[in-house]
């Protein structure tokens, strides 16, 4: 995230506890890997901590450098596949799911293609103002980010849920931006907003939650 180790600290912690109590929530098994998600965003920030602190000389230079490939590994290889499958779990319109379903298929590829970058490309992070610039050295990154961002932005954008729609256009929005102003922030900075919109999402569960408790005592 921008500024600090402090920051993500601060912000990783805010998040997962929201998410974990929003995954409290959950009564249906559909519901969730949804739940899970911010839970997930909340501990990718966290994850981010350790790279902070090995790039000020705070910490031993090998547990900095593993969290970075943990953080990179869970941006690139887990969340393309996981944001689909998980809005596609809850979406009750059978054409939308249809194309969830296809774009998940998309993310798994894409996230083939980032695993294969992150065993044999050169990898690296550095501070840059006030934000982390991960860079991993493959053909084609910009292709890549753009397939990146339509398999994570779309599938919430398509759902029937406002607050989960919201979710996506938020990241989709940031990601234009972040692009427009500085890519190299791209990975840091987006996933960081991704967990803080993500409560969105844990609206949306405690909402479903309260609507399902209404309708138990109703009946």
């Amino acid at each position: 995230m921008c500024f600090s180790a402090e920051a993500d600290l601060v912000a990783g912690v805010v998040v997962t506890a929201i998410g974990a109590d929003a995954l409290r929530q959950v009564r249906r098994p559909a519901e969730r890997a949804l739940g899970a998600l911010p839970v997930l965003l909340g501990a990718h920030l966290l994850i981010e901590v350790p790279v902070w602190l090995w790039l000020t000389g705070d910490i031993d230079p090998s547990i900095g450098r593993q969290a970075m490939w943990l953080y990179l590994a869970v941006a690139l290889v887990v969340l393309p596949v996981f944001v689909p499958l998980a809005v596609r779990a809850v979406e009750p319109d059978p054409g939308r799911r249809r194309t969830m379903g296809h774009l998940a298929m998309v993310g798994a590829a894409l996230a083939g293609v980032y695993l294969l970058g992150l065993l044999h490309a050169p990898v690296d992070v550095e501070i840059v103002g006030s934000h982390l610039a991960y860079r991993l050295g493959m053909d084609y990154g910009g292709l890549l980010a753009g397939v990146y961002a339509v398999v994570a932005c779309a599938p919430p954008m398509l759902s029937s849920e406002r607050r989960i729609a919201a979710f996506g256009v938020a990241n989709l929005a940031a990601v234009v931006v972040l692009v427009w102003v500085e890519s190299s922030a791209l990975t840091s900075l987006w996933c960081a907003w991704a967990a803080l919109t993500s409560v969105a999402i844990a609206a949306h569960l405690r909402r479903a939650d309260r609507h399902e408790e209404v309708r138990i005592h109703v009946a």
